[in-house]
């Protein structure tokens, strides 16, 4: 038998035991029903590779998506076994299997995926993980071809056509239940948005009226021309912080992996926003643990999400006070950690505070900045097989922390991209100190 062969109907693996075929088409009339009733989009795409995985009986499944703008099929999804490596990595559209069933629009079995010169070796490199066979098919409705869908590695003997036509008829459904579902999401998102754009434009329809009144004061024009600026500045950075976490939200946000030594970046972050904390008289304590390797990551999205909670913490800090970051290796997970000696998140907001478009009160009743920010930060460290986690008494201080997961890590064949000097109010500890 050849390497890799199309459907053939005379091919003998077609026959099978009709009452276990039955079963197993029952089953995946249930994975039908199931997807068909999930609107989250992160929820689903796990639970189209968890229902492939068994019906198909293989080692492990990843699914693809394709980006119209690049041009490129990029990992979405996977099962365990292979999603700490793949992240939303990229493959070649022609140089790989993948590529070849998106481009040709037809499913593929490769029985020996070895001896297949479109075998993408590179994927087997990131997850540490040995493919041997691969059963593929692409997602299509009737109007397009949305990604692809592997098995990799059936369980007991080679993949079968009868394990294609069950993947072929769930990538079908699943693909109809991926539209609906981004189309559900982007106007829920763009209702929330609407909703959130409301009370700033009100209030500068208000100012705008108020200040073409020719008996202004001179002092009133100039506070309302502030204002008038101010909320201005606030609807870019929402609509900006807004149009991010939509491609977030989407999978159209595409994430470069590099090796990145979060040491390195840290002190990067630290360097940056030690203008904002000199001002505030705020201490910096860092204790960062040296040993760690890089991880394979994003290093724009991993900075993004260390500036925003290092800016906060500032923000919310109190005059004079303390921001602790500690960076560590435990277990088999990296962990990061920023604390402040802020005013606190009430206990009622803890379970809302990375959900879009929140913000915590004041004890005026107002909230500040576009309540954006951490889920944005919570959307790009789910992307890294993250999680990101929060803290918090009143009138105490939060902390915030990322955990990594360290099978991740490249190999230590770079260096910290930066050494910074160590600031007058910015006290660094190593591993090795007490």
């Amino acid at each position: 038998m050849s390497a890799a062969h199309k459907q053939d109907p005379e091919d003998p693996q077609v026959t099978s035991d009709p009452e276990r075929l039955l079963q197993r088409f029952a089953r995946l009339l249930e994975f039908s029903t199931e997807l068909a009733s999930t609107l989250d989009i992160e929820i689903l795409l796990n639970r189209i590779v968890e229902a492939a995985r068994e019906l198909t009986e293989c080692e492990a499944v990843s699914l693809l998506m394709y980006d119209p703008q690049d041009r490129q099929l990029y990992f979405q999804a996977a099962t365990d076994l292979l999603s700490d490596g793949l992240g939303r990595s990229a493959v070649p559209m022609d140089s790989s299997i993948a590529g070849w069933i998106f481009t040709h629009n037809e499913p593929l079995i490769v029985d020996d995926t070895l001896q297949d010169p479109r075998f993408f070796k590179e994927v087997d490199i990131l997850t540490k993980f040995q493919t041997r066979s691969i059963l593929g098919v692409p997602m299509r409705t009737k109007k397009t071809t949305l990604g692809v869908i592997e098995a990799v590695n059936k369980e007991h003997g080679p993949f079968t056509q009868e394990d294609r036509q069950l993947l072929e008829t769930l990538a079908g459904q699943s693909a109809i239940a991926i539209e609906n579902t981004m189309l559900f999401q982007q106007s829920d998102l763009v209702a929330e948005m609407v909703h959130e754009l409301r009370t700033p434009l009100t209030g500068l329809t208000a100012v705008a009226n108020l200040l073409q009144r020719e008996n202004l004061p001179e002092n009133q024009r100039i506070t309302l021309a502030q204002t008038l600026n101010v909320e201005v500045l606030r609807l870019n950075e929402m609509t900006t912080d807004f149009l991010e976490l939509a491609k977030l939200e989407s999978g159209r946000t595409r994430f470069n992996r590099e090796p990145v030594h979060l040491g390195g970046l840290v002190e990067e972050c630290l360097q940056i926003i030690q203008p904002q904390a000199k001002e505030e008289k705020i201490t910096m304590d860092v204790h960062v643990d040296r040993s760690i390797t890089p991880v394979h990551g994003d290093r724009k999205g991993l900075k993004q999400v260390l500036l925003n909670l290092l800016t906060n913490a500032i923000k919310y800090n109190v005059k004079g006070g303390r921001i602790s970051v500690r960076l560590k290796r435990k277990s088999k997970s990296l962990f990061l950690s920023i604390q402040d000696t802020g005013r606190g998140i009430p206990e009622d907001s803890l379970p809302y505070i990375f959900d879009r478009f929140y913000r915590v009160p004041t004890q005026s009743g107002e909230a500040s900045g576009t309540g954006l920010g951490l889920a944005i930060a919570k959307r790009i460290i789910e992307s890294h097989g993250g999680k990101i986690m929060v803290e918090s008494r009143v009138g105490e201080g939060s902390t915030f922390s990322i955990q990594l997961p360290s099978e991740t890590a490249a190999r230590q064949d770079t260096q910290p991209a930066f050494n910074y000097p160590r600031l007058p109010n910015w006290r660094s500890r190593t591993s090795t100190d007490k």
